[in-house]
């Protein structure tokens, strides 16, 4: 958990201080070569550069231990400063990408200077955030191994915003690159602006695009997801093999931040037991479950009779025909 934070960090400033130094060499490049394309990107990699500062935020603020007022901790301010993150893309990245395109598209035509600084900086631009995009690749690789799986399934699976959204602000970069040079190349070839503006335009589609995916998985995360399915199978079962359990009634988890997972677990317990062994069931069961899932955080467990219709009910109501299939009101 701790090496993952650290990972997440480095992979944050790293893309941070890379996007501040492109920012200001596309915005140079963009006032000498009167590029609208240029200008776009310089706006990317500002956008960028404040989404990194809150991701910083996010990761330092979510790591505050529990108190009074928040029992559960604030694991889940990391998913608030990370959904800002992905509003800043959106307001002011691709706005003004759209509003530089559109300008160039329908405006006076303008005339294209320089055109080798653009490209210049434009490939400079590329190593740097290559750069930027093999750490946030080597992280995502890394713990898309660890779970055993594929990196399109564990970047829509993760609970941690960080890496993914700067995998996808720099995957975005490196095609809002290409998207640039064009404009330019073509603006040069041909002696239009048009070019220029629909590239611009481009560039603030794929902004939001990134936005918008972005601003999903943090909602996903803000209003309560379950764990990992692979995890809920794996308490379901820790839980039904327990010799003083008849049936696991209903389990309930929730994502409390990164790493960070809330499990609630109404059993039907051996009614032969008494009160002393279902409470020291109970505290064993709850260790061995975090023993068994380093990320369980809190363990909740409620015996409960599995023949109570009002519960069975409200089970069947929340999961449908999953429930049967899974067990969840046997």
């Amino acid at each position: 958990m701790a090496e993952s934070g650290s990972e997440s960090t480095l992979t944050v400033v790293l893309a941070g201080a890379v996007n501040l130094a492109i920012a200001i060499m596309k915005a140079i490049a963009g006032v000498l070569t009167g590029s609208g394309a240029l200008l776009s990107e310089a706006a990317h990699s500002v956008a960028d550069t404040f989404t990194e500062i809150l991701l910083l935020t996010a990761l330092r603020r979510s790591g505050k231990p529990a108190d009074f007022a928040h029992p559960f901790g604030y694991g889940k301010e990391r998913y608030f400063w990370s959904l800002l993150a992905a509003v800043s893309i959106f307001a002011s990245g691709s706005m003004f990408a759209f509003y530089e395109g559109f300008s160039t598209v329908f405006g006076e035509r303008t005339e294209q200077t320089k055109p080798i600084v653009g490209y210049v900086v434009l490939a400079l631009a590329f190593v740097l955030e290559s750069v930027s995009w093999l750490q946030a690749m080597r992280q995502v690789r890394g713990e898309s191994r660890a779970q055993n799986r594929s990196i399109s399934a564990y970047l829509r699976m993760v609970d941690d915003p960080a890496p993914k959204s700067v995998f996808f602000e720099d995957s975005a970069a490196l095609i809002g690159l290409v998207l640039a040079f064009l404009g330019l190349l073509l603006h040069q070839l041909t002696g239009s602006s048009l070019y220029d503006g629909v590239a611009s335009i481009l560039i603030g589609v794929l902004l939001a695009l990134v936005a918008w995916s972005l601003g999903l998985t943090n909602l996903r995360l803000l209003i309560g997801s379950q764990a990992d399915p692979v995890v809920v199978r794996g308490i379901r079962e820790l839980l039904a093999a327990a010799p003083e359990i008849e049936a696991v009634v209903d389990l309930q988890t929730m994502l409390l931040g990164t790493d960070l997972i809330l499990v609630c677990a109404r059993v039907d317990f051996d009614d032969t037991l008494h009160a002393a062994d279902v409470e020291r069931a109970c505290v064993r069961l709850a260790g061995e479950l975090q023993e068994a899932y380093s990320d369980v955080h809190e363990v909740f467990i409620e015996p409960v009779p599995r023949t109570d219709p009002d519960l069975r009910a409200a089970v069947l109501a929340r999961y449908g025909d999953i429930a049967t299939r899974y067990g969840h009101a046997d």
